[in-house]
């Protein structure tokens, strides 16, 4: 099942993309797609459901996060093998974990806009993981029980302030706009494996990133063990995932950033597209 939330900011609406691409209303059977409609009862009841019941979406809609109020917004760095190897870095002992600021989530078709003065922010494709079930001490065996699915998040990076401005990888990864979300919420029954997963990035039409999920250090189960072994993990909470090769950081002779008309089009296997143009604050 796919869900996707539609509409405005602030007004954004449930619905479910049915199997001819047509988004299907939701809000006659729960109000929003959130921490409080992840739970699996409340998933198999939508599944049930006759998408040909479902009123039509009509016309142009933006596209929001596929999650709304989302609790924490935990990012894994360093977590592809290959990723790793093209930036110097050693393999991490344990993963790396870092938060975005929930203020920078967007819809996966919006802008991003990159800071005043900022000159080297990034791209990077990575898979979403949303908790649906509370996780706490959860085996690696168990965890993805207490996932409700999947989806694409771009977690853009000024690497600048990630790695020159004293402190920690947060100021660069928490800027407005710098965490594009979605388009959809793909359900676990969908996706066999989240360890087999094709990915990549194309930046104004040439690709930067090619990957696989197949080359994360930590998998998503053994994500889940190390958090929920450090703080509890609620339903509606994102995990993202890291990064495959292939970021502007690594290019090679020399690193290549963003620019201010740039497009990013981001596609992860079974979990949908997104596409961000560039902007700049004045």
């Amino acid at each position: 099942m796919k869900l996707i939330r539609y509409g405005a900011e602030g007004a954004e609406k449930p619905a479910m993309l049915d199997d001819a691409g047509l988004l299907r209303d939701l809000s006659a059977h729960i109000a929003d797609i959130t921490g409080d409609t992840l739970d699996d009862a409340t998933l198999a009841k939508l599944r049930a459901l006759d998408p040909a019941d479902l009123p039509i979406v009509e016309g142009e809609q933006r596209i929001a996060p596929c999650v709304g109020n989302i609790g924490k917004f935990l990012c894994i760095g360093l977590n592809y093998s290959d990723h790793a190897a093209e930036t110097g870095a050693a393999i991490p002992e344990h993963p790396i974990l870092f938060f975005k600021a929930n203020s920078a989530i967007v819809g996966a078709y919006d802008d991003v806009v990159m800071p005043r003065g900022s000159t080297k922010t990034d791209w990077e494709v990575e898979l979403g993981v949303v908790i649906g079930k509370t996780a706490k001490y959860v085996s690696k065996a168990d965890a993805l029980d207490h996932v409700a699915g999947y989806c694409i998040v771009n977690d853009v990076s000024e690497r600048h302030y990630q790695t020159q401005l004293t402190g920690q990888w947060t100021k660069g990864k928490s800027c407005d706009t710098f965490g594009p979300t979605g388009p959809w919420l793909v359900t676990r029954d969908e996706i066999a494996d989240p360890q087999n997963l094709d990915m990549a990035l194309d930046v104004n039409g040439k690709r930067m990133q090619t990957g696989n999920t197949a080359t994360m250090i930590f998998t998503v189960a053994e994500i889940i063990e190390h958090l929920s072994s450090l703080m509890t993990l609620h339903p509606g909470d994102v995990i993202t995932t890291g990064t495959p090769p292939g970021v502007g950081l690594g290019m090679k002779p020399e690193p290549l950033f963003l620019k201010k008309g740039d497009v990013m089009d981001l596609t992860i296997q079974g979990l949908g597209h997104q596409q961000q143009k560039v902007d700049q604050d004045a």
